[in-house]
């Protein structure tokens, strides 16, 4: 059945006894009725409920209730009846009793390392106590509780701690204590005081706590004691500026929670403070935060199997330093000194069980070994090492033990043989060991040898090792060289070997010996070759089956003879050699058997373009392998290497096999050479050359051929065959081109060629159009040519007909005289002051030189003799009524408007040797057929009568010529400026002086109808 518990604390007895006293008298009353009976019982136990929640303090008195009610009712009944008998006396005998005592003599005692309060008092026959605590100064209330002291009772003094978190030497504390039973309290007693450092009589500054450890992880309460007349300024944990709380006037505190572990020196809390000058003073305290021990793993040993060395290993770091802060430690009750970091403890006998306890201020720990000394066996290390008797490939090795007790006891020993970076360990077992033999080892090589042992039976560890010792073992035959004749040409090749190995030489070589000859044994040339040099010439060109030996030699052995007949010599071309890939840094190569290989094969390879001094290599291979994996830090990238496999016997090698790979293909390391265009009629054709080999450091699979642009590279062409080194782009236009050509391997293109060409049109055809054209004309021309040449006298009529001279009567010059053309002075035309003149009188007269100059009267005679040119002048002059020139003055500005002097040239026109104003000579001038000048009207037409009549003389009379046939014969209207235009005599005239058309047409009237058939004719 449950139980229920009330913790009961009754501060009102009076009040307690009449309510529980009312409920019992209700139940009693209905006892007989068990239902009503349970439910009364109920109502009371509520009542008590709820009295006690509204008093409880602290902790209270207990009150057990075995409550059933499924019980039979004379049961339940009898229990109410009790508790109601019980809680009805009870309050009539408290009203009765005396009140509690007060506590007296009252002491308080403090521990500040450990921040902890005594307080002691007498307590008589009570238990249970109120206490508080308060900051004296501040009357802050620190702790209030109710403590029940059992078992703490001396001699009846009562005796409580309490642990604070801020540092007892902050500020001042007061106690006070009263007594508390189930029903009553006692009064308080007096304040009880603990004075701290803030008392006005302290007037220095100070932090606490001092030097304090704490763990990892807490939390610590600071304060700072200002001093008299300071002001706080911060509180600083580390360079944490914290948040200050007061406890006093002069006290303030900080706590800081979950501390990192400090530093061997501790963590550093400053506080600073200003006095009334504002000087800034700093006080500070230093806290150390760590863990407690964490020590592990005791163990116990022995080496001169009587005493014990114990050691452990220190665990965690405890960040705790210094004389009253680091880990002590103690075994088996002794204490145990750690120096220098070295936790061991030695003890003269073996006590078979230990015990190690480590302790530093914030806790301790401990732990344990057992085991019994046979078990626990740890040999010191042998010393004395020496070499008793050494050989070529042995020696023995001996050492002596520090103890005597290893001299029975069963060990076990390591020796270590080391020697140019190789290092063999070696087991050797025996009671008291102390001597071995060291075998296999190398000819004339300095060995260096240490020793450690340990317990056969159960071994525990191995010991020390021991200081080293060296030795060197004694020479031994050389062993035989590695050679290969590598063939140069039919006739020439190389004789090669490899160095041998300090170990393979067993001795310092001084030389070879080298030994060509036939297998006869005829001719043999011996040669002694240094140590440096690797091969020598092969010089047997004419021996029938050439052989060659080799020797080395060291300064006490010779070696074995390596004998090899000379191969014969497979060029490249002789031998269709495939191409083999590279993996993982070197060649896989592999060839088929052959039955021919009763010593092996020799795999040898080369830089294919090396030309002349090339490095070769070689591998031997045993008989029954046919594979072989080439790898050698030779081997570069991008380099072509011939690989081939030869068969090794009695008789000379033979080639098996033969292959060309790279180790890294590359892409070429220069474009393709001599990159020329051509011009075929559309076309264009591409040709190079191909790239040298060690440059093109890759297989070349082909060519691409690309139309270069600005933008990018047309590809026009791939060429997938490498022999293929041209290519023809057909159909181009007329213009410049630029084409690149590319070589590419596995790993790409080269940097490319390029060439540019401009098509121009197809020259050769179109010389030969010029040439069929230049025959064409030629022969046309010939044709011509006789044809004219026998129609001569026709061409001549038909083109060029001769004209005749004009046949002039008197003596004309024949030699061409300038005509001087006066310009007319129409600009007096406007100004004549009679507008009514006849036109017919106007006319053409001549004047003279000296009628013109004005100034000059007379007449000179015309100088027909001189060789000048006879000078005409010609006037355009008003002629009045009279006949006469009407002579106006000429002003030169008004006559040079609009006036230009032209001198026209005519041919076959002579002056009149009689004086220009001599009307008959000019009379017969104008009979004489030309008359270049118009007269008065009335003149004109009497000579035109007179012409008539004399049956008017024909052309042929002047020679067919006649200039002024057409013109007019009138004279222009006197008020028409250029009414004189088209007269010889005018500036402005535009008439051409040639015959008249149809007087040439009225005497050849079939000239332009009968050339023709003329020119056809077989005539001349």
């Amino acid at each position: 059945m449950p139980v229920g518990s009330f913790y009961w604390k009754p501060q009102r007895v009076d009040s307690l006894g009449p309510t529980l006293h009312s409920a019992c008298s209700s139940y009693a009353s209905s006892s007989g009725n068990s239902d009503r009976g349970t439910e009364l019982l109920v109502e009371s136990i509520m009542i008590l409920s709820n009295i006690i929640s509204g008093r409880n303090r602290g902790k209270s008195q207990l009150l057990l209730f075995n409550l059933h009610p499924y019980e039979p009712p004379s049961m339940f009944s009898t229990l109410l009846c009790i508790l109601c008998l019980i809680l009805t006396v009870r309050p009539s005998l408290s009203q009765d009793d005396s009140p509690l005592g007060v506590p007296q003599q009252i002491s308080l005692e403090k521990d500040s390392e450990a921040q902890r309060l005594s307080v002691t008092w007498k307590c008589n026959l009570v238990s249970v106590f109120d206490i508080e605590i308060y900051r004296t100064e501040l009357m802050e209330i620190v702790f209030n509780e109710t403590v029940e002291l059992s078992g703490e009772k001396n001699a009846g003094d009562c005796h409580w701690n309490w642990t604070s978190a801020v540092p007892l030497e902050c500020t001042s504390l007061s106690v006070r204590i009263r007594s508390r039973d189930l029903l009553r309290v006692s009064d308080w007693s007096p304040l009880q005081t603990t004075e701290g450092d803030d008392l006005p009589d302290n007037t220095g500054a100070k932090v606490y706590p001092l030097d304090k450890v704490v763990l990892v992880g807490s939390s610590t309460t600071f304060c700072c004691i200002l001093g008299e007349g300071q002001v706080l300024e911060d509180i600083r944990y580390m360079r944490s500026i914290m948040r200050e709380v007061r406890l006093s006037r002069r006290t303030y505190a900080v706590t800081q929670t979950l501390q990192p572990p400090s530093n061997t020196s501790g963590t550093n809390v400053f506080c600073r403070a200003t006095d009334a000058s504002m000087k800034t003073t700093v006080e500070g305290a230093v806290i150390f935060v760590g863990y407690p021990p964490a020590d592990e793993e005791l163990m116990c040993e022995t080496q001169d199997l009587v005493s014990a060395i114990c050691q452990w290993k220190e665990g965690r770091y405890t960040h705790l330093k210094g004389k009253l802060r680091r880990t002590r430690y103690t075994l088996n009750g002794r204490t145990c000194e750690v120096v220098k970091n070295v936790r061991r403890c030695t003890w003269e006998q073996w006590e078979g069980n230990w015990t190690l306890l480590a302790k530093n201020p914030l806790g301790k720990k401990e732990i344990k070994d057992s085991a019994p000394l046979s078990h626990r066996v740890h040999p010191v290390a042998p010393k004395n090492l020496s070499i008793l008797v050494k050989n070529s490939r042995n020696a023995t090795l001996q050492w002596s033990w520090q103890y005597l007790g290893y001299k029975a006891f069963p060990l076990i020993c390591q020796v270590n043989v080391a020697s140019n970076g190789v290092s063999v360990t070696r087991n050797y077992s025996g009671a008291g060991l102390s001597l071995v033999v060291l075998e296999d080892l190398w000819p004339y090589e300095t060995y260096r040898v240490r020793v450690r042992c340990g317990a056969e039976n159960n071994f525990w560890m191995w010991g020390d090792w021991s200081l080293e010792s060296s030795f060197q073992t004694k020479m031994d035959r050389p062993g035989t060289p590695d050679m290969w004749i590598w063939m140069e040409s039919d006739n020439s090749g190389q004789i090669l070997w490899k160095p041998l190995s300090k170990r393979e030489s067993n001795g310092d070589l001084i030389g070879y010996e080298v030994t060509q000859g036939s297998v006869s044994g005829d001719g043999a040339q011996r040669l002694d070759v240094p140590v440096s040099q690797l091969s020598v010439p092969l010089g047997l060109q004419n021996a029938s089956e050439p052989v060659v030996m080799l020797l080395a030699h060291n300064s006490e052995w010779t070696s074995h003879t390596s004998q090899l007949m000379v191969p014969k010599y497979w060029a490249d071309v002789d031998v269709t050699g495939s191409e083999i890939s590279s993996r993982d840094g070197g060649f896989d190569m592999s060839w088929p058997a052959s039955a021919n290989a009763s010593r092996g094969y020799v795999v040898e390879w080369f830089n294919t373009s090396c030309g002349q001094y090339c490095s070769v290599d070689w591998r031997k291979v045993p008989g029954t392998n046919t594979s072989a994996r080439i790898e050698s830090s030779g081997l570069q990238a991008g380099i072509r290497y011939t690989i081939s496999v030869y068969t090794l016997s009695d008789e000379a090698p033979e080639l098996l096999e033969r292959r060309h790979g790279y180790l890294e293909e590359m892409v070429p390391a220069e474009p393709v050479p001599f990159l020329e265009a051509s011009q075929y009629e559309s076309s264009v054709l591409l040709t190079w050359q191909e790239i040298p080999l060690h440059s093109q450091r890759g297989f070349v699979r082909g060519y691409n051929v690309y139309l270069a642009n600005v933008a990018k590279n047309t590809l026009l062409a791939k060429i997938s065959d490498p022999s293929v080194r041209n290519c023809t782009i057909r159909k181009l236009g007329l213009g410049t081109y630029k084409f690149t050509v590319r070589a590419y391997t596995s790993a790409g293109e080269d940097g490319g060629s390029t060439v540019s060409i401009m098509l121009e049109p197809y020259t050769d055809l179109l010389v030969f159009e010029i040439l069929i054209s230049l025959a064409a004309m030629s022969v046309f021309f010939i044709l011509v040519t006789a044809l004219c040449y026998r129609k001569r006298q026709w061409v001549k009529k038909a083109f060029y007909p001769e004209i005749p001279e004009p046949k002039l009567p008197g003596q004309w010059r024949t030699s061409q005289a300038t005509v001087d053309v006066k310009p007319s002075p129409h600009s007096m035309v406007h100004i004549v002051e009679n507008p009514q003149w006849d036109s017919s009188k106007e006319g053409l007269v001549p004047v003279s030189e000296e009628d013109e100059d004005g100034d000059e009267s007379g007449s000179e005679p015309t100088d027909t003799d001189s060789d000048e040119p006879g000078l005409l002048r010609y006037y355009n002059q008003v002629v009045g009524d009279s006949g006469q020139v009407l002579r106006l003055p000429i002003d030169s500005s008004s006559s040079s408007v609009g006036s230009a002097d032209t001198d026209v040239t005519y041919t076959g026109i002579q002056t009149s040797p009689g004086p220009l104003d001599t009307p008959p000579q000019m009379e017969a001038m104008a009979a004489g057929g030309y008359r270049p000048q118009g007269q008065v009207v009335q003149q004109q037409q009497q000579v035109d009568r007179s012409d008539a009549d004399a049956g008017a003389p024909s052309s042929a009379s002047f020679g067919g010529y006649k200039p002024q046939c057409t013109w007019r014969p009138d004279s222009p209207d006197g008020n028409a400026i250029d009414g004189s235009v088209g007269s010889p005599t005018s500036v402005n005239s535009s008439q051409f002086l040639i015959p008249d058309v149809s007087s040439e047409d009225s005497r050849n009237p079939a000239s332009s109808t009968t050339w023709i058939p003329s020119f056809l004719s077989s005539k001349p």
